[in-house]
């Protein structure tokens, strides 16, 4: 006997527990001089914001080791509430939903050993997380050099004038412009 697979839902409604979490942003331990910031915004099709995504972030540390740490999800011993970040450990991960306005921030640090941030959206209407990747230096990467340039585009971070620590990194989910998004099989 052969069943069908079970059609996909959309991604929701999110619950408060775990998503987000405190210091879901802050992925670079506090006060660290190396501190960059990932920034931007989500888009629909219509190039409207969307005001109820989330976005994670994974990467390697900056000294290029892909182990992680412990720490993003710690518990209160006492009452098991989720009081997030250690504030001291670098753990690769990154967690953000956007505001209102559909911006994001993400302060970390540079990833060692590759030239990119991996990213995963979670928005309504997707019946399937989405991949990408936001490149702070797009110089002699396979992946970008296969793709035509206008495509290219939409996977490089852009330096924000007068602030070399920050990166503006807008993702499009449809239309015009879209970003492009990965396929792991």
């Amino acid at each position: 006997m052969s069943f069908a697979p079970t059609p996909s839902q959309t991604v929701g409604p999110f619950y408060g527990y775990a998503l987000p979490f405190a210091g879901g942003p802050e992925v670079a331990p506090a006060g660290h001089p190396d501190t960059i910031t990932l920034h931007g915004y989500v888009y629909d099709g219509a190039g409207d914001p969307v005001p109820d995504a989330l976005i994670e972030t994974w990467q390697p540390a900056p000294d290029g080791s892909r182990t992680g740490a412990p720490g993003s999800l710690r518990h209160d011993p006492v009452t098991g509430e989720v009081v997030g970040r250690d504030g001291v450990t670098f753990t690769g991960f990154g967690r953000v939903p956007t505001d209102a306005d559909g911006h994001f921030a993400v302060r970390t640090l540079p990833p060692g050993g590759v030239a990119y941030i991996s990213i995963t959206v979670f928005a309504r209407g997707l019946l399937h997380h989405l991949f990408t990747r936001a490149y702070l230096d797009p110089s002699g990467d396979a992946l970008l050099d296969s793709l035509p340039p206008e495509r290219r585009a939409t996977l490089v971070a852009a330096r924000e004038p007068g602030n070399p620590a920050a990166y503006r990194f807008d993702i499009r989910l449809q239309g015009e412009g879209e970003t492009v998004f990965l396929e792991f099989t």
